[in-house]
Order: C-alpha cells, then structure tokens, then sequence
C-alpha cells in the first residue's frame, strides 16, 4: 500500500459520479514530487490530512486539491495511507522530521478530531522522541490546524449552540503541540459547511492556498503578536497579509 497519495476513483455519494480528474494524482507523481529538490530557505510544509469518508465531502476534498497544488507542500492522506488503521510510526515520525511545518487538516468529529488522527497522535508521538526529558525531535516546529465544522461560526461561541469556541475546542490538541515544543498558530476555519455553495467553497479553497504559501514564505510568523491574537487565521486575509507583507492596504457531517 502506498503511503502518499489518493487511490481512485472512490463513487462520489453527492453525484453518483466518480471524483472528478483533478483528484487522481498518481501514487509516481506524488512521489517525484517529494523526492524534488526544495529551497532550504523556505520551510516545508507536510499536511496531514484526515477525512474518513472522502468520497462524500466537497469541501474538504476541494481544499485538500488546493493545498496539494502549493509548492514546498506534502500533502498526506492518512486514511489512503493506513486503511486498515495500522499506523507506521517509524515512517510518521521521519515524515515530520523531513518538514518544518505541520498542519493537521481534519473536519470536525464529536468536538475532535476523526478517530485515525487521535491513533496517529498515540502511536507516532512518542516518550522519549516527541516529548520527555530526552525527546525534542519535534522542538521549534509549527503547527497549523486547518479544521471545517457543519455549523456557522455564531454556532461556536461562549453564547451559541455549542457552548464553547474553536481555540476551546482545539486545546487539547494545542496542548499537545506545546508539550512536543511545537508553536501553535491560529487555525485556519471553514464554518457553515452543510449548504455552502460552490463559490464560497473555491472562496475558502483559494484562501487555503493563500496561508499556506504565507506560511511558507515566512509572512505569517507564530511569533507575530497581531497574528496570535487572531481567533482563526482567515478572519481577514486582506487586511493580515498585507500587513505582514509590507503593503499599503492596512496595517460538518462527513459531507464537510
């Protein structure tokens, strides 16, 4: 079984179609592309994608294309990868050694994360490697969690349906990170999954694009306090990139 990739077509539930071309990377091209020589002046990117039923998202799968389209990018889909749910930590843990940033890229289950990323986490971060006295592998790495939800934003508010915010949701996770020594940017957020219509899907899809390569390029920096302060990365693009830029402009359900 390969490890990078996607293997289709998978029957696309929304459409009675299969996937559309733009998804049928072959398992060689994936591989030339990770055997490619990078820029050392520019951290790599690996995307660890997490999405147990693919074939019924059309927002996610439309991000997931975007991100695997940006340079400097590893775009790895754990649930192509391990089918059968038996991870290889030896091969995880290299992968992350291999790139410099980190961005878990999931729709949101249960509040959490889908049931292979919370295996990925037991098995791969391990005492002694991740964290403990002598485990520093992953230290002064990145993190980027790029998360959908079915409901709106006003949802997932103090005051809202589900009673608590993102950051609140994703403390566990960040916590995580920080006990690994890896710094934690805000997340990047799609709301309002369920009904959204394919212009604001491509919208989201570009934005994606836009952070990571930001991210790559070093104009969104974790140590930047106005960026910190951010509840969700693409609050406002418009106004964080040109900033960090030097512009003049200014300072789900399994179908997610």
């Amino acid at each position: 079984m390969p490890l990078f990739g996607w293997v289709f077509p998978r029957a696309d539930s929304e459409s009675g179609l299969h996937c559309p071309s733009e998804l049928a990377f072959t398992v060689e091209s994936i591989e030339d592309d990770l055997t490619r020589t990078h820029d050392t002046s520019e951290p790599r990117l690996l995307v660890l994608f997490a999405h147990p039923a693919l074939e019924k998202s059309r927002v996610n799968r439309r991000l997931a294309v975007s991100a695997q389209g940006v340079p400097g990018v590893t775009l790895h889909d754990l649930y192509e990868a391990y089918p059968e749910g038996h991870i290889l930590a030896e091969r995880e843990q290299q992968l992350l050694v291999d790139h410099d940033v980190i961005v878990f890229h999931f729709p949101l289950f249960w509040y959490s994360t889908p049931a292979l990323l919370k295996e990925w986490q037991d098995i791969v971060l391990e005492h002694g490697w991740a964290y403990g006295s002598e485990g520093d592998a992953l230290r002064g790495k990145t993190a980027l969690f790029a998360i959908s939800t079915g409901g709106s934003e006003a949802a997932y508010q103090a005051d809202g349906y589900n009673r608590h915010t993102i950051q609140e949701f994703l403390a566990p996770l960040r916590q995580t990170c920080r006990l690994c020594g890896i710094d934690c940017l805000p997340p990047f957020v799609v709301h309002g999954t369920h009904a959204m219509p394919p212009r604001t899907i491509e919208r989201h899809a570009a934005d994606y694009r836009r952070v990571l390569e930001a991210v790559r390029d070093g104009r969104i920096d974790v140590e930047d306090a106005a960026v910190a302060r951010l509840s969700r990365l693409n609050e406002d693009l418009d106004q964080l990139l040109p900033r960090a830029e030097g512009g003049d402009k200014g300072g789900e359900s399994h179908a997610r």
